[in-house]
């Protein structure tokens, strides 16, 4: 059922999220390191923020799936209701 309010009430599909962050984190690591062992300061400086972006990021993730159905609904759980102005 569309409600006309998704772009408000959208829900993010968290497991799909879950392993694209942690697949970010592992090649951010591989990166930082084979560029810190290579010298390329730069390069890895820039691995190493997008390793701490993508930790965030599995860290918020990984709270929004504790937190339950109302952020991970299943297929039984009703879309939200439009937002009342």
């Amino acid at each position: 059922m569309r409600t006309g309010s998704e772009p408000a009430t959208a829900r993010s599909a968290l497991r799909a999220r879950f392993w694209l962050s942690l697949w970010g984190l592992v090649w951010a690591i591989f990166g930082t390191a084979a560029f810190a062992l290579t010298g390329r300061i730069g390069w890895a400086v820039a691995c190493g923020v997008l390793w701490l972006v993508a930790a965030v990021d599995l860290t918020v993730v990984m709270r929004h799936l504790r937190q339950g159905p109302h952020y991970q609904p299943g297929r039984d759980i009703p879309p939200y209701p439009p937002p009342r102005s």
